[in-house]
Parts: structure tokens; C-alpha cells; sequence
């Protein structure tokens, strides 16, 4: 195992979806920062398929945390497993001495992820959530304003985030995520965590006190299922060709979400020719499946509502039928307001001002403005900014404002469960009843 002074970070991947993917590319971008050393996922054909993207030995390629030597590989892991084990391999990793980037959710409940916590305090080990939105130039410039007073103290957080109708039908309605029987998590917290952890970090030093919501599944069921439509798009649905929801034209035509729609075609170890994809929506794909007749369960739309201890307050609207995806910012503050679209990239800042005028007025572009390296990858730029500052607090470094530790990201997790504890028990949920 390498130290920060003899060369670069080196990592492990463990669970290699296309998140863990994501940030292993720090590598290629940085090699004298980071290096991947060993993988570990039960599925052979990824596991062999980011080994070649990475260059890992064949002995440094392993089925399961279990089959890791009791000697460490690595510094850190990237721990991109799915959310209902992100509790239970991080545990295991870091009892076996490797500080840890973990993708979000931390977890699925409150009380494993107060037990994560615990432990990480205990052995003394650093785990970076990934909250890559704070990385985003578009998110940072907002709260590097907000930490230099220019709106003075916030009084309340508006947000909002439209899940556009393609991305709510492929992740919500027919994918991974669609039923929280059968992955655990809510819509609010699969789709949003990162927008909570976003209000409760602009809103600080308040922290979140507690929370409630309200929403439901209202227009991804079949009684809205239009007449003409079947099972699947393309065996038995007769208004195929002019549905927006199409699986041909989302997946096939328009080549969107590919990531998840061809996984049942990993098995072959190539890229699927146009026929097989289409054979493939065709038969046992559950990307195939008409949204109106998918077994869905989790809300499609919901309001949240948030206090803190400073008596500010936090807002969260989520919709899973826009027809552009979009995350909106409105906070005012006690001298001013900041309001932004991070799809506009920008922001438009305002002033008190005792002139003429009401107020002063500054619109401020955040559109990365280095060569491009980080601008390509998702989430406004902030995927391999994360990665970056990671590295950086692992050789002791001094981390940006956006670095989060684990400690506060419990909070927006906290205010996200009690939001949706709330909204199933009609009532306001107190954050200390989950901290205990």
C-alpha cells in the first residue's frame, strides 16, 4: 500500500455500476494523484470489463469484500454498491482499514446509518459521501456567496427538482428504483437526497430540527393508462409510435438512459446490435414495459418541508413529470436573494440597496471555465471535482467548502427520512427521534 508521499492514492473499486465508474476515471484524468488497484463485484462480465478499463492485475480482481487479503491494497475504496448493502460493505471495509468514498444514500434508515457513523468515529477513518452537487461550479458559487454574508443570514430555502418524464419513466417507473419493497428507498430519497444535503448545507450553521411532507403516485398507475395501450411498447400497445414514453424511442431512437436499459444485455460482453436491443424490449426487459402497467409504488410527485434551530425553513418541491429536467435554487436571506437554475448554469444575486433603486441586481454565470476535463462528466461538473478534493483530504490537504464529512452529511439524510416518515404518518417528525 502506497502513502501520500511515494506516489498516488490507491484505490479499490467495490460495486463497479456506472457511479463507481464515474469517479474511478479520476485515475485516467490524474494518475499521479490516483491509481485503481483492485476491483470487486459478484457480476463477471463488468468485473472483467473495468479491469481492462483500468489496467487491474488479474489476482486484484475479486467476487466479494470476503475475498480481499487480510493485507490492505489500497488507501481508500469506492464504494459504489447498491443502497441496501452501502451500510454493510462499508462496514466490512472499514474494519478492514480503508477510508472510504461512498456513494449516496449512506443508507437506507436511520438507525444503520447513525451505526456507520459511530463506527467510522471509532476507527478513526474518513468516508467522503457523495454528494457531488456540492461540487458543482454552479452549487459552489452559490454557497461561497452565502459563507461571505452577501445575503446575510438565510431565512428560508426554496428548491426544486423536475425529474423529466423520460428519467422519471426509466429510473422510477419501470427501473431499479421504482418500488421501495423492492430497493428500499423512497423517491425522495433516491432521487433527492442530494437536493436535502444541498438545503441543509446553504442553510448552516443552522442544522435541521425537523421535517414533514406530502405526496403520492398519482399519475404513473393504470387507470391513466390511455385507451390503446398494452403491456409492453413494443408487443401489444397500439399508440407506441406517438407515446412520449416509447422504450424504442427513449432507448433505441433518441439512445437515452442506455446504461440501464441494455444491463439485461451485459451478458454478451459487446455492445447489443439494434435487433437485439429491440428483441430485448420485446420480451423480459423491464424497460420494455408500458409505464401505466409497471408494479411502481414510490410517489411521483412531493412537497417537503424543513426547520431548523435558527427558525429558517427549507422547501423541496419534486416532480417526475417535467418536460425538462431541472434543479432550481431560491434562497432569501436577511440582506438579499439568490435565484438559479442549475440547467441555466447562473444565478442572479440581489442586494438590499437604500438608493434609488430597491435592490442591486448581479447575474453570475458558473459554466466551468477550465480546459474542460471536469465540464463533460454529470452532475454540473461536480463528479470528478469530488474525487479531487477526496484525494485531497487523504494527503492532508485543505479541502474546498464544498468537502463533506460524514457527520454532516447525516443531516440532509436525517431531514429526508423524517420528511418521508412524515408524510406517511401525516405529521411533523422530529430529528432527534431518529438520531436515538
Amino acid at each position: 500500500m502506497n502513502s501520500p508521499a511515494n506516489g498516488p492514492i490507491d484505490v479499490i473499486l467495490v460495486g463497479v455500476g456506472h457511479r463507481t465508474v464515474t469517479y474511478a476515471r479520476y485515475a485516467q484524468t490524474r494518475p499521479d494523484e490516483m491509481r485503481v488497484v483492485a476491483v470487486v463485484d459478484p457480476d463477471p462480465v463488468r468485473r472483467e470489463q473495468v479491469s481492462e478499463q483500468f489496467g487491474i492485475a488479474e489476482d486484484r480482481r475479486y467476487e466479494w469484500i470476503a475475498d480481499l487479503p487480510a493485507e490492505q491494497l489500497g488507501r481508500a475504496a469506492i464504494n459504489g454498491t447498491m443502497d441496501d448493502i452501502h451500510v454493510e460493505t462499508s462496514l466490512e471495509l472499514l474494519e478492514r482499514g480503508y477510508d472510504l468514498l461512498l456513494e449516496k444514500p449512506i443508507s437506507l434508515e436511520a438507525a444503520t446509518m447513525m451505526q456507520l457513523q459511530r463506527r467510522a468515529d471509532e476507527l478513526g477513518r474518513t468516508v467522503v459521501v457523495c454528494h457531488v452537487l456540492r461540487h458543482a461550479p454552479f452549487y459552489s458559487a452559490i454557497k461561497e456567496r452565502l459563507a461571505a454574508g452577501e445575503i446575510g443570514e438565510v431565512v428560508t430555502v426554496d428548491m426544486a427538482e423536475m425529474v423529466a418524464y423520460d428519467h422519471m419513466a426509466t429510473s422510477y417507473v419501470r427501473g431499479r428504483w421504482r418500488s421501495e419493497e423492492s430497493c428500499g428507498s423512497s423517491f425522495l430519497m433516491a432521487k433527492s437526497c442530494h437536493d436535502m444535503d444541498l438545503m441543509s448545507w446553504f442553510a448552516q450553521p443552522a442544522a435541521p430540527v425537523k421535517a414533514t411532507s406530502t405526496g403520492a403516485r398519482k399519475f404513473f398507475t393504470e387507470q391513466n393508462a390511455p385507451e390503446g395501450s398494452g403491456s409492453r411498447c413494443l408487443v401489444d400497445c397500439q399508440i407506441e409510435s406517438t407515446c412520449p414514453f416509447s422504450a424504442r424511442r427513449i432507448h433505441v431512437e433518441q439512445n437515452r438512459h442506455t446504461f440501464y436499459a441494455w444491463e439485461p444485455l451485459e451478458h454478451l460482453g459487446r455492445p447489443p446490435t439494434t435487433e437485439e436491443k429491440l428483441e430485448s424490449l420485446r420480451t423480459d426487459n423491464p424497460y420494455g414495459r408500458c409505464v401505466w402497467r409497471c408494479d411502481n409504488d414510490v410517489a411521483d410527485r412531493q412537497s417537503v418541508a424543513v426547520e431548523f434551530d435558527n427558525g429558517s425553513t427549507g422547501n423541496l418541491t419534486l416532480v417526475g413529470t417535467a418536460a425538462k429536467g431541472d434543479r432550481t435554487v431560491h434562497i432569501v436571506g436577511t440582506r438579499g436573494e439568490i435565484i438559479g437554475s442549475l440547467h441555466e448554469q447562473s444565478f442572479v444575486l440581489r442586494r438590499f440597496d437604500a438608493g434609488p433603486q430597491p435592490y442591486t441586481e448581479e447575474v453570475v454565470s458558473t459554466v466551468p471555465v477550465d480546459d474542460g476535463q471536469y465540464a463533460s462528466h454529470g452532475h454540473g461538473g461536480g463528479d470528478l471535482r469530488l474525487v479531487e478534493d477526496f484525494v485531497k483530504v487523504l494527503n492532508g490537504g485543505t479541502p474546498t467548502l464544498s468537502t463533506t464529512s460524514l457527520a454532516d452529511s447525516v443531516n440532509g439524510h436525517l431531514a429526508g427520512f423524517a420528511a418521508e416518515q412524515g408524510r406517511l404518518e401525516g405529521r411533523w417528525v422530529e430529528l432527534s427521534e431518529l438520531r436515538s
